[in-house]
């Protein structure tokens, strides 16, 4: 017999799970949410998107203090104190995990510890510190998310071998790191050891930078971080690794030829994967692919009746706001309601400095589909606000279709790119067209002129280049 009944149990407290609870408590369902973990918010929150952005404004700051406020006339003596830094992080980390906490109980959502195991088709059982308990519910939602990818013959010892967790919480700032991935997090976590002082390489098993980002805009940004230090390798294969005293050798491949290099430490940053280890979902029946990715329909029903699935745990881009997104969109359509998700207006940042952000086809996507482009760029170079902040690098690219100028893409490299972005997913998301973006007026002087001036650019018609 259960031990108590539910509408919906959402398996996780990650983005996607924690926001679908909540609004599944919203639209009436009597709703619990399983978490093995003693603190709310899953990977994101807890050692992800959270903690790694605590890192990167310390960082930046620091960076700023010692090499470039002498430029606006600030002289400074800087001594960096990374414990307190360790110490900010996990109370912005604390203040979040407990503000889900209390949306929880604002929302009337049961928060269960434990960890969650589908028994069959509206049962999960629950094994925590005080035993097994069992949950009879209409609904199951899988929000399990993903954990790290390890390489063949590198394993981590979360010392000198590290993945991103592990990278979020060093000692002490290391001499060399050596960074395996030029992703986004690896991008990122470098960025952040870089400015604290280390030497930061960067390996690629491919043969350019962020991969499935704007080529051009990857380009720019590459050369950015060149330019303060960060070295990259492409082509490079790494082989294995090994620990010896406080040093780290690893094996890799490039251009041909074998090498070892040394390192105080090796993060492994090659991307992640679905997390479903003990969850129960394939003993109930619910399909999965060859990557472990949970199949689900359009509506993120999986093959068993009465399962749901959302977030890293199935196909697609792995995001915190696509999770989340994916988590109201699912509920509503539980309940009835018309939930959705526009895919090709979600958009995906790289939180280095500069930043990039981009959201639709990149140049190259435009052109596998066949589709006929005008694109409109515009430099911060030209914009007032960006020279007024020191800020010199990147621009705004804006794609729109040729025959229609309706908004198909857009990527920004530079300052609070992140920020930039969420205007042209708006208008990606209304069907707006480049001449809408340009015919609204912007407020000077601000870094969304350039915004502004990029759309203008579609029709060759900027002011300020």
């Amino acid at each position: 017999m259960a031990d108590t009944t539910y509408d919906l149990v959402v398996i996780g407290s990650g983005p996607g799970g924690y926001v679908a609870a909540i609004r599944a408590a919203q639209l009436g369902m009597n709703t619990a949410c399983v978490e093995k973990y003693p603190a709310l918010g899953g990977t994101c929150l807890n050692v992800g998107c959270i903690p790694s952005k605590a890192l990167l404004d310390s960082s930046e700051h620091y960076a700023f203090l010692k090499s470039d406020a002498a430029a606006h006339g600030i002289r400074a003596t800087v001594e960096l104190d990374l414990a307190a830094m360790m110490r900010r992080k996990d109370a912005v980390v604390r203040e979040l995990t407990r503000g889900i906490e209390g949306l929880f109980r604002k929302n009337k959502v049961a928060r269960i510890v434990g960890t969650g195991r589908i028994a069959g088709p509206g049962v999960v059982e629950v094994t925590g510190e005080a035993g097994k308990q069992t949950l009879a519910t209409e609904r199951i939602l899988i929000a399990t998310g993903s954990k790290p990818v390890a390489l063949p013959g590198v394993a981590f010892d979360g010392r000198r071998i590290v993945h991103s967790t592990g990278a979020l919480s060093l000692p002490e700032v290391p001499q060399r790191l050596v960074v395996v991935g030029a992703g986004a997090i690896g991008l990122e976590l470098g960025s952040v050891w870089l400015r604290l002082g280390s030497e930061v390489r960067v390996l690629e098993l491919l043969e350019r930078a962020l991969p499935g980002m704007d080529a051009k805009s990857a380009a720019t940004l590459q050369r950015a971080l060149e330019k303060q230090g960060m070295s990259f390798t492409f082509g490079a294969a790494v082989r294995g690794a090994r620990v010896e005293g406080d040093r780290v050798r690893v094996e890799l491949s490039a251009g041909g030829a074998t090498q070892e290099e040394a390192c105080d430490v090796l993060l492994v940053a090659v991307g992640r994967r679905p997390f479903t280890e003990g969850l129960g979902a394939r003993e109930a029946g619910v399909r999965m692919d060859e990557r472990g990715h949970v199949l689900v329909d359009d509506t993120y029903r999986t093959s068993v009746p009465g399962i749901w699935a959302i977030g890293d745990v199935i196909p697609g881009p792995m995001l915190a706001h696509r999770a989340e997104e994916e988590g109201v969109a699912a509920v509503e359509r539980m309940a009835g309601l018309a939930g959705h998700v526009r895919y090709d207006c979600i958009p995906g940042v790289v939180y280095t400095w500069p930043e990039l952000a981009g959201v639709g086809l990149s140049e190259e996507q435009a052109k596998e589909r066949g589709l006929a482009v005008a694109v409109g760029t515009f430099p911060f170079l030209a914009n007032g606000r960006a020279r007024a902040m020191g800020e010199r690098e990147g621009q705004v690219k804006i794609l729109a279709d040729a025959a229609t100028d309706r908004i198909v893409g857009a990527h920004i490299v530079g300052p609070r790119a992140s920020d930039l972005i969420a205007e042209l997913a708006v208008a990606m998301e209304l069907g707006a067209s480049a001449e809408d973006v340009a015919r609204s007026v912007h407020a000077h002087p601000t870094l969304p002129e350039a915004v502004k001036e990029a759309a203008l650019a579609v029709g060759k018609r900027a002011i300020h280049i």
